[in-house]
């Protein structure tokens, strides 16, 4: 916001404190002249003259702290009461003087009626300032004219910063809000018009160019709609930030921002049980695979909140964890040995890890993620997301994990692709390894698409925009699901602390999004005309992802936006054959087979 130099808010202070004591003067005169019934001299001026002096220096001195010291807003609530009460004293203390100074020579209902009229001047003059400032939009001012969409506690604040800051960013002209019982509500000149139907009139009606979505928390669906009507009226939509990031809960000119696809796509608060978290993570030694990868590397920081004794990184690729560390602690010297540099294939490498740093927590995100690829060379994806898996696993059982959380995807329910396929087999021997007779808890935590992760599809229509197009979508029906990396994080850390043994947690994505709209909402902010082009369907690829398996029964957690469901466990013995397909298309069947059947693996030809 901004702020006024400490010499105009001097010169300010003192213009009030001048305007108050003539306000003084002027109203004690004027009592004094309608008592006496005319405007010449009279035998009690000089008496009147002494106590106009004396609640001058009263004004002035009561009121330095409370109402000149302190830079008030002008005609706010808080400066209208430090004025009440410097009145107050100053006009008793006048009094006082009347009565026992001077004898009462000037009548009390002079005194009593000049403070009243006096009060009722400066309070006026203040409320009359302000309401000048608010109702009328400052003169030579070129910002545009904005609705403000939601009138609770933000968007009051949001008017306020408006209507106050030099550097304001547009001019606020009308509130709507689509809670029934804010109608015709007014906050400071505005009042609330109507809710989100009412955008296209209310929008011509004020001449507005812009809409502001005053609700930090809304969520994704709400955005989305508000954003469509608002971009039907020709109104340029800016939101404000969530109220996680409100430092102190304060709105700021930097808070007003453009809608991203993190705030069409998925902005949820969620509600973390901290003392829960902090009961499993806290003070204990944890340990992330995949620690360079995006959902890897969120897991760390959000980790190192909760103060583990120790965190341990561990990727093959050295890079991410410079990449990581850097983000943590702000420097990356790379010396410590918790920053481990390892491949989760090599098994004999992993359980020296575990068996040096002992963790009792495991996060287990390291994989092969990109289903194109992994179409075409499903041996890696079975050597790192089937048997890497197995290796942390075993090195987890070992040395006595309390908790392994398995990170998978939506494409483990009802699989069709490799990656599908790899990622249940995962679930599946993460449920074998959760035996009664075993101590420690083995899940897995379930969820869509993740906003800024490497490879995900915003970023891949962004660069094609930059690179003047055309988008390629793969079909104008396809839907995903999405979620923010730190939602995502935030809501895997908590079912590792909620989640019972065996289970597959989960987690509320809301509801899925056609990437079409997505490809054209950014081919529309091109500052050139970009194209979209289908390119059909990849193999192994759905048209809409499911969260849960038709075998699948979904069951309710602690946790609102966590869901529970079961898969069968799968015998290690069967994921570890004696001969494993070369072919691409056998070992595309081996993997279906491991993951679609309850038992034994499919007799395939296979060759050492």
């Amino acid at each position: 916001m901004h702020r006024m130099p400490p010499v105009q808010l001097r010169a300010r202070s003192a213009m009030k404190a001048i305007f108050d004591c003539c306000v003084w003067a002027c109203g004690l005169v004027t009592a004094a002249m309608l008592r006496w019934r005319g405007f010449g001299p009279h035998p009690m001026a000089s008496a009147l003259a002494t106590l106009i002096v004396i609640v001058v220096v009263a004004q002035l001195v009561v009121g330095w702290a409370p109402l000149y010291r302190y830079k008030w807003r002008v005609g706010s609530f808080e400066e209208v009461c430090a004025l009440a009460v410097t009145t107050l004293v100053a006009a008793g203390l006048m009094i006082t003087a009347d009565v026992l100074v001077l004898s009462r020579s000037v009548p009390l209902g002079v005194v009593v009626g000049g403070s009243g009229l006096a009060f009722v001047v400066m309070a006026g003059a203040r409320g009359a300032w302000r309401l000048g400032g608010e109702t009328r939009r400052p003169l030579g001012s070129d910002v545009g004219r904005a609705v403000i969409f939601g009138a609770g506690d933000a968007g009051r604040q949001l008017v306020e910063l408006l209507v106050s800051a030099a550097d304001r960013p547009c001019w606020p002209v009308a509130l709507l809000d689509d809670d029934v019982q804010k109608q015709h509500l007014k906050i400071r000149h505005l009042e609330v018009l109507g809710t989100r139907s009412d955008i296209q009139r209310v929008a011509t009606a004020t001449d507005a160019s812009m809409l502001i979505i005053a609700i930090p928390s809304a969520d994704a669906e709400s955005v989305r709609a508000v954003t469509t009507l608002a971009e039907a009226a020709a109104l340029d939509v800016r939101v404000l930030s969530h109220v996680s990031t409100l430092l102190s809960g304060v709105v700021s000119v930097a808070d007003i921002h453009r809608v991203t696809e993190e705030d069409l796509l998925g902005r949820r608060t969620i509600d973390t049980e901290i003392e829960t978290i902090a009961n499993y993570l806290g003070s204990r030694r944890v340990l992330v695979t995949g620690a360079g990868g995006s959902i890897g590397s969120e897991l760390c920081r959000q980790i190192q909140r909760f103060a583990p004794s120790a965190l341990i990184l561990l990727d093959r690729d050295e890079s991410g964890i410079h990449e990581t560390q850097l983000s943590i602690d702000g420097r990356a010297t790379l010396d410590s040995r918790t920053l481990v540099v390892c491949d989760i294939r090599d098994a004999e490498g992993l359980d020296a890890v575990f068996a040096e740093h002992r963790p009792d927590v495991v996060f287990h995100a390291a994989a092969l993620k990109h289903l194109p690829l992994l179409e075409m060379w499903p041996g890696e994806a079975y050597k790192t997301n089937v048997l890497g898996t197995v290796n942390v696993l075993h090195a987890a059982r070992r040395h006595g994990v309390a908790t392994f959380v398995n990170i998978s995807t939506d494409k483990a329910a009802n699989p069709e692709s490799v990656l599908g396929y790899a990622k249940r087999i995962a679930e599946r021997v993460t449920a074998e390894f959760a035996e009664p007779s075993v101590a420690g808890r083995y899940m897995s935590v379930r969820f869509g698409n993740v906003l800024g992760s490497r490879g995900s599809v915003v970023p891949k229509f962004k660069a094609q925009v930059e690179a003047g197009g055309p988008i390629t979508v793969t079909d104008p029906d396809v839907t995903r699901f999405f979620m923010t990396i730190e939602e995502a994080v935030q809501l895997v850390i908590q079912a590792g602390a909620i989640g019972g043994d065996g289970d597959v947690l989960i987690l509320e994505m809301g509801q899925p999004v056609r990437i079409d709209d997505v490809a054209r909402r950014l081919a529309r902010e091109s500052p050139r005309p970009v194209r979209v082009v289908y390119t059909g369907l990849r193999p192994g690829e759905k048209l809409h992802e499911e969260l849960f398996g038709d075998d699948e029964v979904c069951e309710p957690t602690a946790h609102p936006l966590i869901a529970r469901a079961h898969v069968p466990p799968l015998a290690i013995r069967d994921v570890e054959p004696q001969a494993v397909p070369v072919d691409a298309g056998e070992m595309r069947l081996l993997l279906a087979s491991l993951a679609t059947t309850p038992t034994a693996r499919l007799a395939v030809p296979a060759t050492k």
